[in-house]
């Protein structure tokens, strides 16, 4: 598979070079960073980041420089296929620990606060309406 991977990567290069573009401004036009194109380029991508992010930046560097993506696939479709990668998730049922509040529990004083200062508004504005005799 890496010697597709470096045949594939060849196609790559010829096709930026015969654009007479070089890998900074290719990177610059696609977001791609230039460490991972001539990764592309050499047929190594897989040693640097996960498939899928692979072949993502193949196809959108393939889009760039106006390559048939689809057709390399079809061509080569034991170099572009996806290997299980296995991920270490080690959460489960009973790995979430509860954590203490940052507010040391005092979570109900704000809103007494604000009750206390509604509470005294109110009364403030019930005393001046029966001094104005509104009410």
């Amino acid at each position: 598979m890496n010697e597709d991977l470096k045949r594939v990567g060849e196609i790559f290069k010829a096709k930026r070079k015969e654009l007479n573009l070089s890998l900074k401004e290719v990177e610059n036009s696609t977001s791609i960073r230039s460490t991972y194109l001539e990764a592309i380029e050499e047929g190594q991508i897989n040693d640097y980041i996960s498939s899928v992010y692979a072949l993502g930046f193949m196809k959108q560097y393939a889009q760039f420089l106006g390559l048939d993506i689809d057709g390399m696939i079809r061509d080569n479709p034991m170099t572009f296929r996806m290997p299980a990668e296995k991920h270490e998730f080690n959460y489960g049922i009973g790995t979430l620990e509860a954590r203490g509040s940052m507010s040391g529990g005092v979570k109900w004083l704000p809103n007494l606060i604000w009750a206390g200062a509604a509470t005294i508004v109110l009364v403030a504005a019930w005393y001046l309406a029966k001094f104005l005799g509104i009410l």
